[in-house]
C-alpha cells in the first residue's frame, strides 16, 4: 500500500511493476472493484483546468464506489483567498485523499507532509506521473516486454517529459530525448533516471536533433511546446520548436511499425500534424483511456485498506 502518489521516482520497482499488473487486472475485471472504495471521498484540487484528469479521476472513483468533489481554480483560491497549509488541514477533516493539480510542485510537496490523508500528484510544473504510468501501461499492453524498448521524445523537456524518464529507468526501457538547446529536461532527474537505469538495465541519450534521436525508435513522443503558464513564451517557443514538429517525415525515421504517443490536448499543425496524429500508428486515445485504470489502481493503493 502507498502513503502517497507523488512521483514515479519514489516508487520500488516492485510496486511499478505491481501498479502495471493490477491495471491490466482492474481494466479486464473492472466489474470486480465496483464497491472497493465504497464510503470513501476524494477532493480533487485544480489550479490548472483539465478534461482528461478531471474525468478519469472522478469516473474512476465512481466506478470503485467512491465520491469525487471537484474544487475549482475560483473554489480554493489557495495563495489569495487561504493558504494551501489551511486548504489542506480543512480538506484532510471531511475527506479521505486530495488529488491536486497544481502549478508548483513543492504544492504537492507540502500538501504531503502536512496532511494526514493520501496526495495523489495529478499534475504539477516539474511531473506529471499519472500521465507517464498511463504511457508506460499503453506500451506495455501493445507490446509486453519493455526491456530495451526505445521511447523517442521530441519537444520540450517538461513535467512529462520528467516522469517518463523515471518510468523509463523503472521499466528497463531505453530512451531518447530532443530537445531545442535550453529547454533539456531537469538535471537532476536525468541524474535520477541514468542511476536508476544503472540498476534495471535502462539507458538514455539526449541530443538537440530530432532525427537523431527518432532513429529506430519504437515510439514516438511529444507534447505542446508551450504549456499551461508559458502562454507569453508561444511566438518565441514556436519558432525555436518549429523543427521538432513530429510529422510524417521524422516518424519515417522511426521503425516502420512505430507508434505516436502525446498526453493530450494536441496543437494540431504545430508539434504534431494531422496525418501523425489521427494515423493507425497513433496511441493517443488509448493513452487517455488507460489514465483511467492506472489511476483507479492508485487510488485503490492508497485507500483500499484504510
Amino acid at each position: 500500500m502507498l502513503d502517497n502518489f507523488i512521483s514515479i521516482h519514489d516508487l520500488t520497482l516492485y510496486q511499478f511493476s505491481k501498479i502495471l499488473d493490477l491495471t491490466r487486472e482492474i481494466k479486464d475485471n473492472s466489474h470486480r472493484y465496483r464497491n472497493k472504495l465504497k464510503g470513501k471521498i476524494l477532493a480533487m484540487i485544480f489550479q490548472k483546468p483539465s478534461l482528461r484528469t478531471r474525468m478519469t479521476f472522478e469516473v474512476g472513483m465512481l466506478q470503485l464506489g467512491g465520491e469525487a468533489v471537484y474544487l475549482s481554480p475560483s473554489d480554493t483560491q489557495v495563495g489569495t483567498r487561504e493558504t494551501l497549509h489551511d486548504v489542506g488541514k480543512n480538506l484532510e477533516r471531511w475527506v479521505d485523499a486530495i488529488m491536486i493539480r497544481t502549478f508548483a510542485h513543492q504544492n504537492v510537496i507540502d500538501l504531503a507532509q502536512l496532511c494526514r490523508i493520501p496526495i495523489i500528484n495529478a499534475l504539477t510544473d516539474l511531473l506529471h506521473p499519472c500521465q507517464a504510468m498511463a504511457d508506460f501501461f499503453t506500451l506495455k499492453e501493445k507490446r509486453g516486454d519493455l526491456v530495451n524498448f526505445k521511447l523517442a521524445y521530441v519537444g520540450d523537456g517538461n513535467n512529462v517529459c520528467h516522469s517518463l524518464l523515471s518510468a523509463a529507468a523503472k521499466a528497463g526501457s531505453k530512451m531518447s530525448v530532443a530537445t531545442p538547446p535550453g529547454y533539456e529536461p531537469d538535471p537532476e532527474i536525468r541524474k535520477q533516471a541514468e542511476e536508476e537505469g544503472k540498476e534495471t538495465g535502462a539507458s538514455f541519450f539526449f541530443t538537440n536533433d530530432p532525427s537523431e534521436a527518432v532513429e529506430n525508435a519504437d515510439a514516438v513522443y511529444t507534447d505542446v511546446w508551450a504549456s499551461m503558464g508559458q502562454e507569453q513564451e508561444k511566438e518565441k517557443r514556436a519558432k525555436l520548436f518549429a523543427s521538432f514538429q513530429v510529422n510524417e517525415s521524422l516518424m519515417a525515421k522511426a521503425k516502420k511499425e512505430a507508434f505516436f504517443m502525446h498526453c493530450l490536448p494536441a496543437h494540431r499543425g504545430e508539434e504534431v500534424t494531422d496525418g501523425v496524429i489521427d494515423s493507425t500508428r497513433s496511441m493517443v486515445y488509448d493513452q487517455a483511456e488507460n489514465r483511467l485504470h492506472v489511476q483507479k489502481v492508485i487510488m485503490l493503493s492508497l485507500l483500499g485498506k484504510r
